[in-house]
């Protein structure tokens, strides 16, 4: 029911996007990371019934049972208040969502950005090494590093390897955009410096 909703409200949002775009749009919004953040923007967390160990672990803010409960919290809607009420409702909520004018790329993940990249200039794929997991059971943190052709270009942390390896990816991402400024640059410079015009000739008279 939700993506159907934000299915139909991005197609009227956005007429000119092809359908590859389209679901670009909707992967990012339904998304289970995508979902906890409308969640979050309910405090959904603050309402869900958990048990001890689940909470002990921290589970009102995992991203996977705040999309859970909002999708449950969407069908509750819907069953006792009908479609136009839930379809109001969930894209009012995902509004900015839904307004964003991101670019298909934009809308990817980190990792997958940083794949199609190098993909494209080595034909090799990041490697993503775990390198330190600290803290309780009930609030890990872990590091990952990732490579790309034997070098670490990024590392990121969270409260998940996944999370972690995302925000890696995205510092990799950020590193490799500024070594392609800085590489602009320094072309720009060396074809200042060619096309100077030279100095005036000297020698004896």
């Amino acid at each position: 029911m939700v993506s159907l909703v934000i299915s139909e409200a991005l197609h009227v949002r956005h007429p000119g996007d092809d359908e590859g775009v389209l679901s670009a749009r909707r992967a990012a919004i339904v998304s289970t990371s995508g979902l906890a953040r409308l969640a979050r923007r309910l405090d959904l967390g603050d309402y869900l019934l958990l048990g001890e160990g689940e909470e002990a672990r921290g589970g009102r803010a995992r991203p996977v049972l705040l999309a859970a409960g909002l999708e449950a919290l969407a069908a509750a809607v819907f069953l006792d208040l009908g479609w136009d009420a839930a379809r109001t409702w969930l894209a009012g909520l995902a509004a900015p969502e839904l307004a964003a004018d991101a670019t298909p790329g934009a809308l990817k993940s980190p990792k997958s950005r940083l794949q199609e990249l190098t993909q494209r200039r080595s034909g090799e794929r990041p490697e993503y090494r775990l390198v330190e997991v600290s803290g309780p059971d009930h609030q890990r943190r872990f590091v990952v590093e990732v490579a790309i052709d034997g070098r670490i270009a990024g590392a990121g942390s969270g409260g998940s390897r996944r999370s972690a390896e995302t925000a890696a990816a995205a510092a990799a991402l950020e590193t490799l955009a500024a070594e392609g400024r800085s590489s602009e640059r320094e072309d720009a410079g060396r074809r200042g410096r060619d096309d100077a015009p030279a100095g005036p000739a000297t020698g004896d008279a």
